[in-house]
């Protein structure tokens, strides 16, 4: 059977993790083209792809050259985050399916453009938040559907990360956006699988959020520890905590949290509340009513006890799933995910309603910072949420 092509545009981090932990490891594609501005970059990731058995990609430099020239049959986009969104648009106006690496929004104008642009050449996209294909992410997800959290009331989520030395390393385009913006800037691994589970456009919708901004000195102490002497001098405008708090129409709350300029361990502070019980990130935990008698003070000797309940409850597509690759096996499942759809036709399981919807948090955070009020959520589906159906396992 011939092989998918496609192209990986973005040859930094994120495009070298992404295809050595996921896509290099799906044999029914094939990257034959790549894209990046910086030459020294094409030249290292092609001669890696040759490296492990591979043809040679063609090269380019310029990512509108490259969709209009390489005769692919998909585009990844996982260049910095400023560019996700033109470079989505050039793909699908020439009728080429995108999968676009996450990050946030810097107009909710881009947002609604890319969401006409969508439904006038009805080209595919989707969203590649592996979050979404997390091992207890869609353990919470099932373990709703089948009812056993009861009504889900309310949800957490962050992106609680250490990324001083990222940032202030000068070779990322963090450093810009830290000192420049203040903002909810990573939102959608942590709000991905919670609007997923709150069936966000799909019978439900965000309709406001406040977010609270605490001081900014984490940085500028780490420039100072690590004697940073390029940077003395500079202020960083972003909060080194940002706590957004969203409300939902139908009547759900949901908390999230960036923290990635302290010292701290990794976290998604995933944790679903439900009437019936609860499903903790934090302490690898499930709680539901009744399982134990009398109130529980101590929860301490039940921590990692969520392993009996991916035997009994996990979801589908991690029934018999061996993971491989990047981030526990999330990356392979995500982005076999949208080459399967690119493949069969078929409608992607992170939309592009999903995707706008997810990336305004950025946008509409920094407004409620510097306004110091909540803010609307735009309705990118034009009030269809109330109809439209989900017609996937997510």
């Amino acid at each position: 059977m011939e092989k998918l092509k496609y192209a990986l545009i973005g040859l930094g981090q994120r495009g070298n993790t992404l295809w050595d932990g996921a896509i290099m490891n799906i044999d029914a594609v094939e990257c034959t083209a790549i894209c990046d501005l910086n030459a020294e970059k094409c030249d290292k990731f092609a001669k890696h792809l040759e490296e492990n058995g591979f043809p040679r990609p063609e090269i380019y430099y310029d990512y509108k050259e490259c969709i209009d020239r390489a005769q692919v049959s998909a585009v990844i986009v996982a260049a910095s985050w400023e560019a996700h969104v033109a470079v989505a648009l050039y793909s699908m106006e020439k009728g080429i399916p995108v999968g676009v690496e996450v990050g946030g929004a810097y107009s909710v104008e881009s947002l609604w453009t890319l969401v006409k642009c969508y439904e006038r050449t009805k080209t595919p996209i989707m969203m590649l938040e592996n979050c979404c294909f997390g091992r207890k992410e869609l353990l919470a997800l099932n373990m709703k559907r089948l009812g056993l959290l009861g009504e889900i009331v309310h949800a957490d989520g962050g992106y609680c990360h250490d990324l001083r030395d990222e940032i202030l390393g000068g070779t990322t385009y963090r450093l810009q956006e830290y000192i420049h913006r203040n903002a909810e800037n990573y939102p959608t691994h942590e709000i991905g699988p919670i609007a997923k589970i709150l069936d966000i456009g799909t019978g439900n919708r965000f309709i406001s959020l406040q977010s609270f901004g605490s001081k900014s000195v984490g940085l500028e102490a780490r420039v100072q520890q690590k004697k940073m002497e390029n940077l003395y001098g500079v202020k960083f405008n972003q909060s080194d905590v940002v706590t957004t708090i969203i409300r939902c129409q139908n009547g759900e709350t949901v908390t999230i949290t960036l923290d990635t300029s302290l010292p701290r361990y990794y976290s998604r502070k995933f944790c679903i509340h439900g009437t019936k019980g609860i499903i903790n990130e934090e302490n690898s935990s499930v709680f539901l009513d009744g399982l134990i008698e009398g109130e529980c003070w101590d929860w301490s000797e039940h921590y990692n006890n969520i392993t009996e309940f991916y035997e009994k409850y996990d979801h589908p597509l991690w029934k018999g799933y061996t993971p491989q690759g990047g981030h526990g096996g999330m990356d392979w499942l995500c982005m076999n995910a949208f080459f399967d759809a690119v493949k069969n036709k078929t409608p992607m399981p992170v939309d592009v309603y999903d995707m706008a919807c997810w990336m305004v948090i950025t946008v509409l955070s920094e407004q409620s910072l510097a306004a110091g009020t909540a803010i609307a959520f735009p309705d990118f589906t034009d009030g269809k949420w109330v109809t439209r159906k989900n017609e996937f396992l997510l």
